[in-house]
């Protein structure tokens, strides 16, 4: 990918970002406009449509898309999600019929995986899919699914035998159902739709992976895919935060004072500033770890994550405490971001939940480091 093709596109769309969320949703078109700039799955091998682009050449990309606006980004997330899912986990057969569609914008996907009481905990989705023939039949209804009113197939997480599948479903076959969702926090231009299935029949080749690997692999794929991403988007937010707020506070008066001469302002533009550089950082961390393969892979971009997720939401919000009723405004990206920041925070594992998982990962590295120690004459060796 020509990284500078996501700093064009980026531009290009920047003035009708406040709109789109003023409106609640980004225009159809779009998706065939990011296909056509090659942005839309540009990791995806060569032969499905992709060029194989590099983690940090991705993230980059969600950096550009989501310093603009954050539903864009979550577009081209979510179409990611789906087609990494799709590329590790589905039969050679499954790849060569749905990642070029999804590469070439011929198809635009959602991940429907929340229900009412599985957020968090999704081993406990209720959506039920059986065998009937040659054919398996959906019953359920998932929530909260990002671009569920524009997606033309959905990833879907339901209970088969008892074990927790994943089924590519046609937002067209009979028995789809979708409500939009209005007047979200943020990520208002995102199509997010409540999506209900009603004896949805689907061919069994649409099945991804066997039976009792849809939790703990495919959705497992998907979620690493989207935290990544997400991630970079919301060090993007964080620095489009500092780059507002700093020519606000350069040029606005109190009095006969600028507000950039006030200690207490400059103090929160360091905080601002360093937050969203340590975010930047990290994400580069995982990026790296990512392109090698390692098994520090997951965890980094855990860390990434909630990392720049905690930066976005903490400038923005000091950004807006700075500027006033000048970033409260309708068209302000200041206040667009400070709304948007907050949902990221809770999508792709809640900032909590995160912090156990932080958590747990170094306590088991410490154990494993105290039952690799042996004691010689010397002392303990590593």
């Amino acid at each position: 990918m020509d990284e500078a093709a996501g700093a064009l596109f980026a531009d290009s769309v920047r003035p009708h970002a406040a709109s789109w969320d003023l409106a609640g949703e980004i225009p159809a078109g779009i998706v065939r406009d990011l296909a056509r700039a090659g942005l839309l799955v540009c990791d995806l091998p060569a032969r499905y449509g992709g060029d194989a682009s590099s983690p940090l050449a991705l993230g980059r990309l969600c950096a550009e898309l989501g310093g603009v606006c954050t539903s864009l980004r979550s577009l081209v997330t979510v179409q990611g999600m789906v087609a990494a899912s799709v590329l590790r986990w589905g039969t050679e057969e499954q790849r060569s019929r749905w990642l070029p569609a999804l590469a070439g914008g011929d198809l635009l996907a959602g991940f429907a995986a929340t229900e009412d009481g599985a957020g968090t905990e999704l081993s406990s989705v209720v959506t039920t899919v059986r065998r009937e023939g040659t054919a398996l039949v959906l019953d359920g209804q998932k929530r909260w699914v990002t671009f569920g009113g524009l997606a033309d197939v959905l990833l879907v997480l339901a209970r088969l035998d008892g074990h927790l599948a994943t089924v590519l479903v046609e937002t067209d076959r009979p028995g789809v159902a979708t409500e939009p969702v209005s007047g979200l926090l943020g990520l208002r231009a995102a199509h997010v739709s409540h999506v209900r299935f009603d004896s949805v029949r689907v061919p069994r080749e649409n099945q991804l992976a066997p039976a009792g690997f849809g939790l703990s692999h495919v959705t497992a794929t998907a979620l690493d895919h989207g935290r990544y991403t997400v991630a970079w988007g919301c060090v993007a937010m964080a620095a489009a935060c500092v780059d507002h707020v700093s020519e606000h506070t350069a040029a606005r008066r109190q009095g006969t004072v600028l507000l950039r001469d006030h200690q207490v302002v400059r103090a929160r533009l360091g905080r601002a500033v360093v937050a969203t550089a340590a975010a930047r950082e990290l994400c580069v961390r995982a990026a790296a770890s990512r392109q090698h393969g390692g098994p520090e892979a997951l965890m980094d971009t855990v860390i990434a994550k909630y990392a720049a997720a905690g930066a976005a939401a903490t400038v923005s919000q000091d950004a807006l405490q700075l500027m006033g009723a000048a970033g409260c405004t309708a068209d302000s990206p200041v206040e667009r971001f400070f709304r948007d920041a907050r949902i990221t925070q809770l999508i792709e594992g809640a900032e909590q939940v995160a912090e156990v998982r932080i958590g747990d990962h170094a306590l088991r590295e410490r154990a494993g480091r105290t039952a690799g120690d042996r004691v010689t004459a010397d002392g303990p060796v590593r």
